[in-house]
């Protein structure tokens, strides 16, 4: 059922159990799409190019009555890798937002780029590139929660601190490596003969927000429950936002 305050007439994400839809393991695949219902005003999220490229999803929202384009990695879909068809939509939806003053919300769930000689040959570091460019440039509020997780480059690209974010959080589902323990122990620990031990040793230490919060890559590590508040209060913040970029004729992107 869905609840809502008779105040204000949106969602209130301290009533609603979103924490029943948050991962519980890094193994555990999930739709951001009732993330996105959970979060916004009335549930109502309308969705650019549907049929694209399914393994990201962009669309717009409204949050406390004002607009926000929403980009979130679909774990349904080739795991929510990262390829070329992806990157390039959610670059065009980034600078269509970034031309429109139009604050950005990622909902981050990415286990790495898409591997694979057709995605080398078809030429994925140019076109990962533009959405790393189109972020990286975009002077709106940009808001980041990485609800799973966030493994090596598509990290970075997905909207991090170096590239300018502006607040970054995490649940504590979250995973922030370079790549998933499994296949990092099966490296540092080669021929170790109790690997499984090993790769629970390394969850506990690695596998989680905290050292990442700890480096300042991280602003809090958030309950599920919490997100709205903090997105809200976010976004009413960063209204007046105003960063200008080096001044030049114009960038040079990635085409």
């Amino acid at each position: 059922a869905v609840v809502s305050t008779q105040s204000t007439g949106i969602y209130d994400c301290s009533i609603i159990c979103i924490s029943v839809f948050a991962p519980l393991y890094s193994y555990t695949p999930h739709t951001p799409y009732l993330h996105v219902r959970f979060l916004v005003d009335e549930g109502d999220f309308f969705e650019i190019m549907p049929d694209y490229a399914k393994n990201i999803i962009v669309g717009f929202s409204r949050m406390n009555g004002e607009t926000v384009g929403i980009v979130g990695n679909q774990p349904l879909i080739a795991a929510g890798c990262l390829d070329i068809n992806a990157s390039v939509k959610g670059a065009r939806f980034v600078r269509f937002c970034d031309s429109f003053n139009i604050p950005l919300i990622i909902l981050e769930d990415v286990p790495g780029f898409l591997p694979g000689t057709q995605q080398e040959h078809g030429g994925i570091i140019k076109h990962g590139a533009k959405l790393l460019y189109a972020l990286a440039e975009a002077t709106v509020p940009k808001i980041t929660v990485i609800t799973r997780k966030a493994y090596g480059g598509a990290y970075v690209v997905m909207n991090s601190k170096h590239l300018r974010a502006d607040m970054n959080y995490a649940w504590p589902s979250a995973e922030i490596a370079v790549m998933g323990s499994k296949g990092a122990v099966s490296i540092i620990c080669r021929g170790d003969p109790d690997l499984k031990k090993r790769e629970e040793e390394y969850v506990d230490i690695f596998a989680n927000p905290f050292p990442t919060a700890k480096k300042g890559f991280v602003d809090a590590v958030i309950l599920p429950r919490d997100t709205r508040k903090r997105l809200c209060a976010d976004l009413k913040w960063l209204r007046n936002k105003s960063q200008k970029n080096p001044w030049k004729k114009h960038g040079n992107i990635p085409l």
